[in-house]
């Protein structure tokens, strides 16, 4: 039965969310679990099992789909760490007050570790919950905690083992599912990108037309870029791995052509006239889009795709505007709709196997696009300051976990004391925007999971061995889901703990299990929530230094895009660096749009200049545009340039636009060039004119112009911040 056309996405996406690598990882993680558990039930018994159970939950946290090379040290520091925390906990159950006395600053310690960002945020839950589960575990009185320590340890070894084979045995589907995710984000970009070629909207006061859908999304794809990056161009040996490294390559290349598409698309969508024109244009970026779907479902279902279809003939074939420049533009615009073609019809015959793949500058210097997998010294060390945000946040976090742990011996409970620090620890995070998130996620998906819990304990009649398979598949959806959705991993996690606190039998009813559970997430998800305003990190203490690594990160992409140095290289050396570059920029671009959009959240008394950081991003946006227009000028059609007469003026280009970003104070601003006198370009590349030479003159100028902008803005950002930091301090 074929589902409805309003149902079909619904049914689409959930399959997608099924088959991605986080379910798959999850997966992977509830079956660890289960084997450890079983392993050591039948061989040491059931205290040994739970304990075990335990360091398998800690080493859980940090293990996400990755590359096979230093997979262990990814999980390592979780249990390194989580071991002597769990049994120094287990010693000291007696004594609660030198308990409260190793919490505290053990919490602070482990918050630091988000000095190391995304790659350091699971090792804090990980040593946070080998204290919080530690608290769980009541000490055996026969064997003491040196044994309690050992089948911790033995947990955790196991689990290692077990993820590091897992993960190699998994990496050739985790390298096609991330790319099919990458490919889903690139999808919904291009979807955007098309619903801008219609009529132009009066944007709201204030708001640049880029703000908005198209920047988050442009953002979270530089993200996703990078954790494909990892995975894909790891030792591209076979023929598979290098089609699908392939795949990654058109898609780079995809994102800066949906990035030059919004050149001069304002002006002409102002235009009655260019309309017939841009609605073709828009119907065949759709229809690329719907190509690259299904190259995404059949990644996911191990299928072949179908083949592409070449829609050169119908843009070739579109209205052209009678008036030159509004030709020349609409023209320019459709060149890059071309290349995007070009690249759909790579990556589909590339899914298929029909195209071999070029990997030659991925070769040369794959390592150069791969995160570290070595653990340094340096973050950690740059964060014992009193401005850093992680220490500010390590701080904040110690005197919630210690706020939590002396409320909970004021309760009339105290059976579950640990589920008050285990909801602060999974709500609070860095930043408001981020724990409301999570506080209302918390708190709903407690709620819900309450409910399954006590439809499944109703009446008790459901044997042992169901609810331990119920505890390994809400194990499984919660790791699933702790990125992609938090709801989803709170409602597990809810019925995990509930059932695993029934099977091991804490001497109360299930009923008051329940009450208890919600209670103390409430009060938990509150004290986390109370403690995210003290010792504040707000965005706009952040906001500089991210507006300096964007203009420092364009001044480096405008030098090396605008140097003739790849035309006259015998090697690649040259595009590399642009591709680095080119990564640094979007990724600089990337950081600022999140900090913008988490300081939605924050009290409008400490928010950043949203105007001028809008319009920031919007220029910034077009400047690496244009950049990048003149970059595929150089690249596709050197044949139609003339170098010697362009020489003089792409250095000076780069000169000036290094000057004007990097030079304290701000050099004088450039007039904003016209668009006048700009040569028409031909509607199809068969017929493109002999010197496009004007045309990329053309980009210079708007280059130049644009980068004034830019430097305008950062000086208007920088200094609107300046002055609201002395106001407070008066």
């Amino acid at each position: 039965m074929t589902p409805s056309p309003q149902v079909a996405p619904r049914v689409r996406a959930a399959q997608r969310v099924a088959l991605s690598h986080h379910v798959l990882c999850g997966a992977s993680a509830a079956l660890g679990l289960l084997l450890i558990a079983s392993l050591v039930h039948a061989t040491l018994g059931a205290f040994a099992a739970s304990v075990a159970s335990v360091g398998v939950i800690v080493c859980i946290a940090p293990d996400r789909a990755a590359p096979r090379r230093g997979k262990l040290w990814q999980l390592l520091p979780a249990a390194w760490i989580g071991l002597p925390l769990f049994m120094t906990v287990q010693a000291l159950h007696a004594r609660p007050v030198l308990l409260g006395l190793l919490l505290v600053p053990a919490t602070f310690l482990a918050f630091l570790a988000g000095a190391w960002g995304n790659r350091g945020l699971p090792i804090v839950v990980s040593i946070m919950f080998s204290m919080i589960f530690s608290m769980a575990v009541a000490p055996n009185p026969t064997s003491g905690v040196l044994s309690s320590g050992l089948y911790f340890a033995l947990g955790a070894g196991l689990y290692l083992v077990w993820s590091t084979a897992s993960n190699a045995v998994l990496n050739a589907r985790y390298r096609a599912q991330v790319l099919a995710d990458t490919l889903a984000s690139l999808v919904a970009l291009m979807r955007t990108q098309a619903s801008r070629f219609g009529p132009a909207v009066e944007a709201p006061q204030g708001r640049h037309p880029l703000m908005g859908q198209l920047l988050r999304q442009q953002a979270a794809l530089a993200d996703q870029l990078q954790a494909a990056r990892n995975i894909l161009l790891e030792s591209p040996r076979t023929v598979q791995r290098q089609q699908w490294a392939g795949m990654l390559m058109q898609i780079l290349e995809m994102r800066d052509h949906l990035l030059a598409c919004e050149l001069d698309l304002d002006t002409l969508r102002s235009r009655a006239g260019e309309l017939p024109a841009l609605s073709v244009l828009r119907d065949v970026l759709n229809a690329l889009a719907d190509d690259i779907d299904n190259v995404v479902d059949t990644l996911l279902r191990r299928g072949t795709a179908a083949p592409g279809t070449d829609r050169a003939d119908v843009l070739n074939s579109a209205p052209r505007p009678d008036e030159p420049t509004a030709a020349a533009l609409t023209g320019s615009l459709a060149n890059r709709i071309v290349h995007l073609n070009d690249a759909t019809l790579g990556i589909v015959g590339l899914a298929r196997g029909d195209a071999p793949a070029d990997l030659a500058v991925v070769r040369t210097a794959w390592q150069l696009f791969v995160s570290p997998t070595v653990w340094s010294w340096q973050p950690l060390a740059a964060a014992w300051k009193w401005e850093a945000p992680p220490m500010r946040h390590a701080l904040r976090a110690a005197l919630a976990i210690g706020t939590g742990y002396a409320l909970s011996f004021a309760m009339p409970w105290r059976t579950h004391d640990y589920w008050i620090l285990l909801t602060i620890v999974v709500v609070l995070r860095g930043s408001l925007a981020q724990t409301l998130e999570r506080r209302n996620s918390r708190v709903a998906g407690t709620l819900l999971g309450c409910g399954l819990a006590a439809a499944l304990l109703w009446g008790g009649h459901v044997p042992a061995w169901a609810l331990v398979l119920t505890v390994t598949m809400a194990q499984g959806v919660a790791h699933a889901f702790a990125v992609r959705n938090y709801l989803v991993t709170a409602v597990a996690a809810t019925v995990l703990g509930l059932l695993q606190s029934h099977l091991l039998g804490a001497g109360t009813s299930p009923t008051f299990d329940i009450l208890e559970r919600m209670a103390d997430t409430l009060i938990g998800a509150g004290i986390a929530w109370v403690f995210s305003y003290v010792l504040p990190s707000w965005e706009r203490g952040q906001i500089p230094s991210l507006v300096q690594r964007t203009l420092a990160a364009q001044a480096r992409h405008a030098g090396v895009a605008l140097g003739l140095g790849q035309l006259q290289a015998v090697d690649s050396e040259p595009e590399l660096a642009w591709r680095l570059a080119r990564r640094e920029a979007h990724d600089s671009l990337s950081a600022l749009v999140q900090a913008t959009q988490r300081s939605l959240s924050e009290p409008r008394a400490v928010r950043p200049p949203l105007d001028a950081l809008e319009r920031l991003l919007a220029h910034s946006y077009q400047l690496l545009a244009q950049l990048t227009a003149v970059k595929t000028l150089l690249l596709l059609r050197r044949g139609q340039l003339d170098l010697e007469r362009l020489r003089p003026p792409l250095m000076r280009t780069a000169r000036e636009i290094e000057a004007s970003l990097l030079t304290v104070p701000a050099p004088p601003k450039h007039p904003q060039p016209s668009d006048a006198g700009v040569p028409e370009p031909a509607w199809r590349p068969d017929q493109a004119p002999d010197d496009l030479s004007p045309w990329a003159l053309r980009r210079l100028a708007l280059s130049l112009g644009l980068c004034s902008q830019v430097r305008a803005d950062a000086d208007d950002v920088v200094q609107t911040l300046g002055a609201g930091r002395r106001r407070r301090r008066r």
